[in-house]
């Protein structure tokens, strides 16, 4: 073999060895994000305009700045809150605090507290539709939706879902859609009229928590208690596929430059498939994230996926009050963890 062509071998065997490094890469933990302090989390949701992360964190919602991965200011006295939702034409975020049954209105620039306004009983999803200029409240335990009116900040009415909701999703032009938890099926509500479209049964998923839309392709993506995503279209409520997913799922995002949806799983991990067209999904690969990390947020620009945790010790001893215990969140060991490719 002369020098030239064994050196074209050479070439040819580092390019095909990159391609192979290239593909085999996967998602993975590139930070922990240190927040601190104590109690326990739910929602998380990312604000590209002001490249934020705004996270529920016991009785407060923490703000992080996605350029410096800094804690930059918080929102106190949300009495066990849920849900973030943000309303930048309106210079306005409203906070659902379960405990208190009330949402807060607050000053997107300074945070501070503008008016708090009293919903349904356990309001715990919440979404802003910029189409009606309305905010949906989702009610876990009235089992209804309470509605807002942005920019007056008041409510506009009540309506009955016939079950738990859990999480919502919006597709910008007049349709919000939740999942019921209880009831294994998502509705479709007319978001200027106030009423509910459609109800979608969703077997063989069962009790769906975190909700996604690919407002795109029309494609709702439901992940459920049974370790099942099922991908839903989103004009007629049929299934178009169900995926296994990992256990104790809270979370779901959907990054429409990717393609790629995720389920936020509890165990420890999130699960990425795939939108290989309209019709068909795939199961693309298992991330190992950290227990606790159920819920998710992604910024769609930087394709980064954000996840809420902490440590745990222990379970404490059952008692009859409290025959299965969870175990105990650590002090101060609140995160978020930063997962990138």
């Amino acid at each position: 073999m002369s020098k030239i062509m064994r050196n074209i071998t050479i070439l040819l065997m580092c390019l095909s060895a990159i391609g192979i490094a290239q593909s085999s890469l996967g998602y993975h933990v590139v930070k922990k994000i240190a927040v601190g302090g104590e109690g326990g989390w739910d929602y998380i949701t990312f604000d590209a305009r002001s490249h934020r992360l705004f996270a529920s964190h016991g009785t407060q919602v923490v703000v992080i700045s996605t350029d410096s991965d800094k804690v930059v200011g918080e929102i106190p006295k949300t009495e066990g809150v849920h849900g973030i939702a943000v309303a930048h034409e309106f210079g306005r975020c409203f906070v659902s605090n379960g405990r208190a049954s009330t949402v807060s209105i607050v000053d997107l620039k300074t945070l501070k507290l503008i008016d708090t306004v009293s919903v349904g009983k356990n309001p715990d999803a919440i979404l802003y539709d910029a189409f009606s200029h309305r905010v949906f409240v989702f009610n876990g335990r009235s089992n209804d939706a309470t509605i807002l009116d942005a920019e007056k900040g008041t409510v506009v009415s009540t309506l009955p879902l016939g079950g738990k909701p859990e999480f919502s999703a919006t597709d910008g032009k007049g349709r919000i859609f939740v999942n019921i938890e209880d009831k294994s099926e998502i509705v479709a509500i007319d978001a200027k009229e106030m009423k509910i479209l459609s109800r979608w049964p969703i077997k063989p998923g069962e009790e769906p928590s975190g909700l996604a839309l690919d407002v795109e392709h029309h494609r709702l993506f439901s992940v459920c208690g049974n370790k099942l995503m099922v991908v839903v279209d989103a004009d007629n409520g049929n299934i178009i596929a169900s995926l296994p997913i990992g256990d104790r799922v809270d979370g779901c995002a959907f990054d429409p430059g990717t393609g790629l949806a995720f389920s936020s799983n509890g165990e420890g991990t999130v699960t990425v498939v795939r939108e290989e067209s309209p019709a068909k999904f795939s199961m693309l690969e298992t991330v190992a994230t950290q227990i606790g990390a159920r819920t998710i947020t992604v910024d769609p620009k930087t394709h980064t996926l954000y996840l809420p945790t902490a440590e745990f010790g222990p379970a404490p001893a059952p008692t009859q009050e409290r025959p299965h215990p969870r175990p105990v969140i650590m002090p101060n060991t609140f995160c978020i963890l930063k997962i990138q490719k």
